[in-house]
């Protein structure tokens, strides 16, 4: 149907205004029966096409904590059977070793959803004629967010309930804002582009449990770990450092754009980026300085 092919608000707008075109007293050919016929089709459109996006936003939420309680599971039964020392671990490491299993596969999955929707698909593109880029969507981007929205749910609720074992505060903002942007944006359908390029500095992630786990193991010698310091590093480098240079330029560039959000929306695009864009440089500085020490002592 041709209402499955167009997406987001603007084919929200259209529905409704022509429900209210139907609906109008003052156009006399619109009260024949076609036009009748017309407008009840209209309606049983919009009907879909809500019931449809709720369920997508619920179900995907929902799964995002489910897939989160499955993955520690998996973890605690997979390691406490194939890693002899994971019973000498703390009651606190084991929380923490299943805990970051989950954002490992989370940062994979997203990262992976990212990067297909802003660099492989034409969702974003400049080159594509329908919609303005800050207000498009689709059912796979809005998915994806929901599943991100149920993984920070669980995590921010784990860091809370453990504090300060899985994090400190700078953890549990970092959370927070990622969560109202992330909402916002799968709620509202717009800056879905802006949050997704936030979400590809995920792929560090994978990089910083490896380095805890290799610690935790005695690893922290190896050149395992040595190696997996320089990747992390590199790693942050790109997806932390340069990536949020190149979302502040894309702003600028698309700033005629970004004032046709709304007033909350606009606010998100200059405030979120530019706070983790602070607190990732302060954890690099940590990272630099973390590296120098692990490479001075092996000199």
């Amino acid at each position: 149907m041709l209402y499955k092919s167009m997406s987001g608000i603007p084919f929200l707008y259209f529905v409704v205004g022509f429900i209210f075109l139907v609906r109008s007293k003052g156009i006399g050919f619109m009260e024949t029966s076609k036009i009748g016929m017309y407008r009840i089709q209209a309606e049983q459109v919009l009907k879909e096409y809500l019931v449809a996006d709720a369920i997508i936003l619920y179900s995907s939420v929902i799964g995002g904590v489910c897939a989160c309680k499955m993955i520690y599971d998996l973890s605690q039964a997979i390691s406490a059977a194939h890693y002899k020392n994971y019973f000498s671990l703390s009651k606190p490491q084991q929380i923490e070793w299943n805990n970051r299993a989950i954002s490992t596969l989370h940062a994979l999955f997203i990262t992976i959803m990212s990067l297909y929707l802003v660099v492989w698909s034409d969702l974003f593109s400049d080159d594509r004629l329908y919609g303005t880029i800050m207000l498009r969507r689709s059912s796979l981007s809005t998915f994806a967010l929901g599943v991100s929205i149920g993984y920070f749910l669980s995590d921010l609720g784990m860091i809370i309930w453990f504090y300060p074992s899985l994090g400190g505060s700078e953890y549990v903002v970092h959370h927070l804002l990622s969560m109202v942007s992330i909402a916002y944006a799968m709620l509202a359908g717009e800056g879905q582009l802006y949050t997704y390029m936030v979400l590809i500095s995920e792929t560090t992630t994978p990089s910083v449990n490896l380095r805890w786990y290799l610690d935790t193991a005695g690893m922290k010698r190896s050149k395992t770990y040595l190696i997996n310091g320089i990747v992390m590093t590199s790693g942050w480098m790109v997806a932390r450092i340069l990536l949020f240079v190149y979302i502040f330029c894309h702003v600028y560039l698309h700033y005629d754009q970004v004032i046709k959000m709304q007033t909350f929306g606009i606010i998100l695009v200059h405030m979120v980026p530019s706070v983790l864009a602070i607190m990732n440089i302060m954890w690099f500085a940590k990272i630099m300085r973390g590296l120098n020490k692990m490479v001075a002592k092996r000199q």
